[in-house]
């Protein structure tokens, strides 16, 4: 629910955090995607975080399988850095007008302006359909919104492009859990952990509502 900028900051300082964590020997930034997808593999976390930022800020949708594997890394500063690597990619829709509006449009919703952020988002939505984040974030302003409907249809509609998108995923089970449709919510609940199982929350909430549910079939029998 955080603005690429933001989720652009955190990522260099997860990055920083690595360099300075690191092993003592320094290893040069990939300067092509061939040199960052041999870099995923090498040895050093830092040199897989530095490919892993490559990517993120260089790198097209059809990288996303090789950011999703780093979220399973060893190393849980490379994990970190894989998660703020894909938020980073999907925000890129490979049109400045549109990441332009994109970035608008979060800071309007964190605002509280949320029928600007709205048109906005649309706007988005109207220009370039293709591109999940901008309906990622309309479902984020109808969830903030209490719209819960609306926000669950716009997550499909990013679950459409975006098999993938955890952001979606965990955003469904929410909005889902509090439908009270708690079978559906705890399946995407598990559908976002088996995408990136570095979501403690989420771990959390499966535990609570399959107790939750457990309890409830036992009052039924």
């Amino acid at each position: 629910m955080n603005s690429r900028k933001g989720h652009l900051q955190l990522l260099w300082v997860l990055l920083a955090l690595t360099l300075t964590c690191g092993p003592l020997d320094a290893f040069p930034a990939p300067r092509s995607r061939a040199e960052a997808v041999a870099g995923l593999k090498h040895p050093s976390p830092t040199a897989r975080a530095e490919a892993l930022a490559w990517l993120a800020l260089n790198g097209q949708m059809a990288d996303q399988p090789l950011l999703i594997g780093g979220l399973r890394d060893a190393d849980k500063r490379v994990r970190d850095i894989a998660e703020q690597s894909l938020w980073v990619l999907w925000g890129r829709s490979g049109e400045a007008a549109l990441d332009k509006l994109l970035a608008e449009g979060t800071g309007q919703m964190q605002a509280g302006r949320f029928n600007e952020a709205l048109a906005t988002f649309s706007e988005i939505i109207r220009r370039k359909p293709a591109f999940a984040e901008g309906w990622n974030k309309r479902a984020t302003l109808y969830f903030l919104a209490g719209d819960y409907e609306r926000s669950l249809a716009d997550c499909d509609e990013v679950l459409k492009r975006n098999p993938q998108h955890f952001g979606a995923l965990s955003g469904c089970g929410q909005i889902l859990f509090r439908l009270e449709r708690l079978e559906r919510a705890l399946e995407y609940w598990k559908r976002a952990l088996e995408v990136n199982p570095n979501m403690p929350g989420v771990e959390t909430n499966i535990q609570i509502l399959e107790r939750m549910l457990q309890e409830k079939r036992a009052r039924t029998t």
